[in-house]
């Protein structure tokens, strides 16, 4: 099958060129205009992106490095599609991790970031409730907790969630696809903020962790 027409064509200024063709490539699969098990044919990418073969290949090569892309005998690369058992993996450390950022948000945080924390929230709430597509929630979602790990100051917990990246957005839109479960997830995420507004960080990290495990259930349904 074709690739879909992505626009992905780079200019040759500022980064590298085969940085941006990177992060043209790894926003592709971020965004789902790359799609989890869709098969990234060279020819087809150099045609697109307007680079070498050489490029694509690197490129190619630093994504699966990332745990974006995968090479099957036989097919090549394709955009990775996590198994039940590497799900489950994520979303257990994603509990863990993303408690720990809610404890440390509530312990570091100014007024000023728990006031972010609640406009970003508002985004979710408002595009949930306004029937958004799924790449609004996913969108809304990614700001919220790019508030939540900025608050929590981190490195190393924005690091190990940052390379779950892809992997953390293929499952969210998984469990967020399902009949009813934006709206929970709304329900849940509310929870973490009000704790963390109240300064309780027992309860803000066992908000975030059953916000996890609730995607967790969902999720892992829809890939038995």
């Amino acid at each position: 099958m074709a690739q879909p027409d992505l626009d992905m064509r780079v200019g040759r200024v500022a980064a590298p060129l085969r940085e941006q063709v990177l992060d043209v490539l790894r926003q592709a699969i971020l965004d789902f205009r790359l799609k989890p098990g869709q098969r990234l044919i060279e020819r087809e990418l150099i045609e697109q992106i307007g680079v070498s073969r050489t490029t694509i290949r690197e490129v190619l090569r630093e994504l699966a490095a990332e745990g974006l892309v995968t090479t099957i005998p036989q097919k090549g690369a394709i955009v990775v599609v996590p198994t039940a058992e590497e799900a489950a993996e994520v979303y257990e450390v994603r509990a863990a991790l993303e408690a720990l950022a809610a404890r440390r948000f509530v312990s570091r945080a100014s007024d000023e970031e728990v006031d972010a924390l609640r406009a970003a929230f508002a985004e979710v709430e408002a595009v949930t409730h306004d029937g958004g597509d799924i790449h609004a929630m996913l969108g809304a979602k990614d700001r919220f907790y790019d508030v939540l790990l900025q608050g929590a100051g981190n490195a190393s917990i924005r690091s190990i969630l940052g390379g779950l990246q892809a992997r953390v957005r293929v499952l969210r839109a998984s469990s967020l696809s399902a009949p009813g479960r934006p709206e929970h997830a709304v329900a849940e995420v509310r929870a973490i903020v009000e704790a963390i507004e109240a300064r309780d960080g027992d309860a803000a990290a066992e908000a975030a962790a059953e916000h996890v495990e609730r995607a967790a259930e969902v999720g892992l349904a829809a890939q038995a």
